[in-house]
């Protein structure tokens, strides 16, 4: 999988990365893993996953 980011982001994480002393896909999938366990526990986000699946169940009936 490959990312963009802008200068000042690549420059933030890799100041993040030194200074905890980790590489910098680490820092990454620490972050995604914080932001899909913070999603999970959104109710709006639950309600919306909630309905784009019975959208999707409903077009595989048709």
């Amino acid at each position: 999988m490959t990312i963009r980011l802008s200068e000042e982001q690549a420059e933030e994480l890799e100041t993040v990365a030194n200074v905890e002393n980790l590489p910098v896909s680490e820092i990454i999938r620490a972050a995604i893993a914080s932001h899909v366990k913070q999603r999970k526990q959104d109710p709006a986000f639950q309600s919306s996953l909630r309905d784009r699946i019975l959208r999707a169940q409903r077009f595989l009936q048709k």
